[in-house]
Formats: C-alpha cells, structure tokens, sequence
C-alpha cells in the first residue's frame, strides 16, 4: 500500500436522515498505522462515520474513499475488518470452526494457528462459542476481524464486557496488530482505553469535528487542572466558585475542573469546614472530552 495515501478519506461528507444531520461536512484523513480513537457522545455521528467508510451507508453529500476506491467495491472490503456490536455467531459452532469458515472468505487469509494468536485464542480452539464467557466470545469476534489480514480494522467497542486485567491483555493484542503496520478505528467510551492506545483522537459531537490531535493535544486543548474533594456543597456552589468550569460527583465526592487550582481550592476550605480528601491533579482525556462537548452543547 502506498503509504503516501490516506488508507480512508471523507472529503466534505454530510449524511442526512429526513430532516436531521448526522454528519455536516466533514472532511478527515486516516493515514495508514496506527490507532485513530472516534470519540463522542451517543448520536454525534460517530456511527454514521464508520458506516459510511464499510459502505453499510451512502452520504448524502461529498466522497467516502477506502484505499482510493469505493468502500462498496468488493475487492476494496476484503482489505478491511470489521469488530461491530451487530455481530452474531452461531453458539454451536467451536471457535476452529468459526476461524476456518472465515478464513475461506478471503483469497489471502491469516493461517488459522496466527489468528489464534493474535486474538488470544490459544488453548479454546475447540470449545462451542455458546460455551465461553463474555470476554471469550469478544476475543472470538476480533478474531474473526483479523480472519483475512485486513490493512485497516474497524473496532467498535471491543473491550465491553471485559475486567480490567482481561482489557489491558487485550490492548496488548491491539497494539501487537498495529506493530504489524495494520491501521485501527477503534470507537470506544471508554476514554481511559482509547488514551492508552490511541496515536490520534477524533472528537465528533452533533455530526461535526470538533477537535482532532494526539491525545496530549486534545488534553491541552483544555486549560487547567482537576480537583476531586469530598464536600457539603452543592453543585450550585461549586459552579459559583470563579475558576471553576466543570463540576460533577463520582460516589459522592466532587470532581473540578478547575482555571486555578491553588485559588479554587482556598475558597473551598473557606467555605466548607468539613471539607477533606482534597486531590489535585492535571487533566485526563475524560475531563478534556466532558468539557469540549459540554462547551459546544453551551455555544
């Protein structure tokens, strides 16, 4: 593949459903290696992007380019993959079985004992897929993505379901594909998983970008630092406080997002004498997400 070329273009691209926009104009390039992470709330238009580039959707305006070529063109879609909450197997069918009828869907397929690898499969070859658990069954599914060596693979929430341990093993794998020069657009809430592996992050929020860079970029997009205590104020309160811009509560305790740190938190232990567990921090790309989506909901 010419790596000069972009693996996917939307150029101009706006998708409309009657009279509501899903996409308006957007314009993205994906360059071949790496991890691009889509990010945004539910409806931004975060689905539609990823139906348009597997040719599941048509825009109703501007070009959808995988590999220079129509997404809908046959040979251009055995150099993707596909990991979608849609998928569904057969229970009955053991996982070899599984692996082996996909493979024979591609001219040039991973060998079978390579895509159990890769996917973490060693040792469940020959167990049903209605036999396994819920973290098994993805792994089942991302291995059936990999079946025909894609060059760009399209992950939509992989690791939902997942414990902790089994979520960072499989990022692992993820990055493993990615180390082989295979290109990822991974769709994901959570935040932690696409700042672990993404190269680039893509915000989508009502059917347009709005903001695009390295997870450090997007994280300096927002300025300012976190505060987390535990308080009898209230959210009011708290919004009150200048300097402060976002607030929320996780388990009763309150998490600041906050233009300056030092004075925010003085005003705090002024204003509640029972105030403890006082955190600061810098931002993560949650906090960073929260506040550019809340500003455009603001705008």
């Amino acid at each position: 593949m010419n790596t000069s070329s972009p693996a996917a273009r939307l150029s101009s691209v706006s998708k409309k459903y009657d009279d509501t926009f899903a996409l308006r104009d957007v314009s993205l390039d994906f360059k071949p290696g790496g991890v691009t992470a889509l990010l945004g709330p539910n409806g931004a238009g975060k689905t539609t992007t990823v139906k348009l580039l597997l040719g599941l959707a048509a825009p109703t305006s501007g070009t959808v380019t995988l590999f220079g070529h129509d997404p809908r063109n046959a040979a251009t879609r055995r150099r993707i993959g596909a990991m979608l909450q849609v998928g569904r197997v057969p229970e009955t069918l053991r996982v070899r079985e599984h692996v082996d009828l996909f493979r024979s869907y591609y001219p040039t397929p991973m060998a079978a004992e390579e895509v159990f690898a890769v996917a973490g499969l060693d040792g469940l070859e020959d167990r049903k897929f209605g036999d396994l658990s819920g973290g098994q069954k993805q792994r089942v599914l991302f291995a059936l993505a990999v079946c025909g060596n894609p060059e760009m693979l399209f992950l939509d929430e992989p690791t939902l379901g997942f414990d902790v341990e089994a979520r960072r093993s499989f990022w692992d794998q993820i990055r493993d594909f990615v180390a082989r020069g295979r290109t990822v657009l991974l769709t994901t809430h959570y935040l932690e998983e696409a700042d672990a592996l993404a190269d680039r992050i893509i915000v989508i929020d009502h059917g347009s970008v709005i903001a695009d860079g390295t997870p450090t970029e997007i994280k300096q997009r927002v300025s300012g630092r976190k505060i987390r205590c535990t308080t009898q104020l209230s959210e009011e309160d708290l919004r009150a406080i200048p300097g402060v811009a976002e607030v929320r509560f996780d388990r009763g305790n309150a998490e600041l997002v906050v233009t300056a740190a030092e004075a925010v938190a003085r005003e705090l232990l002024f204003s509640d004498a029972s105030l403890s567990n006082l955190e600061i921090s810098g931002i993560q790309l949650e906090e960073a997400f929260l506040a550019l989506t809340h500003a455009r909901q603001a705008a």
